[in-house]
């Protein structure tokens, strides 16, 4: 398996598993999405807020798209969950469809440029990939424990794309439009 193959999938298996995650928590009432509970972030829904603002951060770093710290001019862009869930549907097809067009090693060392508040920093896509997949996988931790404080139980989030467990994630898939691998 390449590069390519590895970051594809980390972008499948990330859409996915926001999937789950927002099934669940699209279950929640309001006051339950707006609770405060123990974590980094107060409450499931600025911790799936903040997810949503670094992938556009992130994202359109990727992409040069120029909007650069603009992203966080609401550290709560959406009030309520539906809305947030098809931002981030959305935003996670542009994460796939990113991964899926880079097809030269040389594209993964490419530089990205991240307005920072007092810099401008300087790292390469594949890196950049890495940090967004790892930041997305460790608020989805906080929000899968913060459900656990509430009447929906968290979801199963931790198993990866192996080929047996297809049958577990095909209908997620299907409804995705990812390729069931």
């Amino acid at each position: 398996m390449d590069a390519f193959a590895i970051l594809v999938g980390f972008a499948r298996n990330n859409a996915w598993a926001n999937h789950r995650l927002y099934a669940a928590c699209a279950r929640l009432s309001p006051a339950d999405l707006h609770a405060t509970r123990t974590s980094f972030f107060p409450t499931i829904m600025k911790t799936l807020c903040h997810n949503l603002i670094v992938d556009w951060y992130y994202l359109d770093a990727l992409t040069r798209g120029g909007k650069g710290r603009t992203v966080f001019a609401s550290v709560e862009p959406f009030s309520a969950i539906e809305p947030l869930r098809a931002a981030q549907r959305e935003t996670d097809a542009r994460l796939v469809a990113f991964t899926e067009a880079l097809r030269a090693p040389a594209e993964l060392d490419e530089a990205v440029s991240l307005a920072r508040a007092d810099h401008v920093q300087v790292e390469t896509v594949g890196r950049v990939l890495l940090h967004l997949f790892e930041h997305q996988i460790h608020h989805r931790g906080q929000v899968h424990a913060m459900l656990a404080g509430t009447p929906v139980k968290p979801p199963q989030l931790d198993e990866f794309f192996l080929r047996e467990e297809l049958p577990l994630r095909r209908s997620e898939l299907e409804e995705l439009g990812l390729p069931l691998e």
